[in-house]
């Protein structure tokens, strides 16, 4: 049996899916409580940025105005945790680590997992591929 999960840093394609379908931010929180349990939500800077990107990338007023919205209200509701020198630790020793290794991981999700193993959280993405490739990350799908 799996250990409970104490928390979840939502990477970027989790709030994507969930706006390219048109579900609201409450939606998706509550979709998450239902397959998750009550657990702590955050997300990385990275992922908020990747998430921004998509605004600008609209082909739309319609679509960048719906992006911007959803983007604010997931910022009202589910704290950003900041990169600072404990995370950077982490990214620096898993990134040396598998490079010794001859491994490349993707910077950017290394920065969100090293957010998730600084929290003691999980990864809820849909990008399995790529975050399952980072040693002593819990990761999840919805």
């Amino acid at each position: 049996m799996e250990p409970a999960v104490l928390g979840l840093v939502l990477d970027s394609t989790v709030g994507i899916s969930a706006e390219r379908r048109k579900e609201s931010v409450a939606g998706l929180i509550e979709r998450i409580a239902t397959a998750f349990g009550p657990v702590e939500l955050s997300l990385s800077p990275v992922a908020v940025g990747e998430l921004v990107h998509g605004i600008y990338r609209g082909n739309s007023d319609e679509t960048v105005r719906r992006r911007r919205e959803f983007v604010a209200e997931l910022l009202h509701l589910i704290p950003v945790h900041p990169i600072a020198a404990p995370t950077a630790w982490i990214v620096g020793r898993i990134h040396g680590q598998e490079a010794a290794k001859g491994n490349t991981l993707p910077f950017n999700d290394l920065l969100i997992a090293a957010s998730a193993i600084e929290q003691g959280y999980a990864v809820l993405t849909g990008n399995l591929r790529h975050f399952q490739r980072i040693p002593g990350l819990r990761v999840l799908s919805l």
